[in-house]
């Protein structure tokens, strides 16, 4: 494969066979994904700990989601950004929160935040939890 610039060839490459695969080389890569390369998916979880454990978990999760776990990172330094807005306490519960529904992105752990419901008691009531009695809940005797 061969890429030119103004009918210049520039870069000349073997074409790679992996489907879906990347094969794009780091000097040929804008330096401001260059800097990237340097970074490890351990080390942005370690440093989501100094936020707290949920939020390295979340973090984790967001990460294991993905083929490639560099495609993550941006969603994960989103994440770590935001402590310039709020508070660790509040960046944790906040992920607690994501992370008991599931919500594993850094728009879902945003809107918790900005909606202030990182805020209400985890002591909701559990939608496993048996109904209040009722005229029209027959139980299960009523189907033997």
């Amino acid at each position: 494969m061969e890429a030119f610039l103004k009918g210049e060839r520039v870069a000349a490459h073997v074409r790679s066979f992996i489907a879906y695969g990347h094969s794009t080389l780091k000097e040929h890569m804008p330096p401001s994904h260059q800097k990237y390369l340097e970074w490890t998916p351990s080390r942005i979880v370690t440093w989501a700990k100094k936020i707290g454990p949920f939020t390295a978990e979340l973090v984790q999760k967001i990460i294991s989601s993905r083929v490639h776990p560099e495609q993550a990172y941006r969603s994960c330094l989103g994440i770590l950004r935001l402590e310039k807005h709020y508070p660790k306490e509040r960046l944790e519960k906040a992920s607690r929160r994501a992370l008991k529904f599931g919500a594993l992105s850094f728009r879902s752990l945003r809107n918790i935040l900005s909606a202030g419901l990182d805020r209400l008691e985890h002591d909701e009531p559990d939608s496993k939890s048996a109904p209040s009695a009722h005229e029209n809940i027959r139980g299960s005797q009523y189907y033997q």
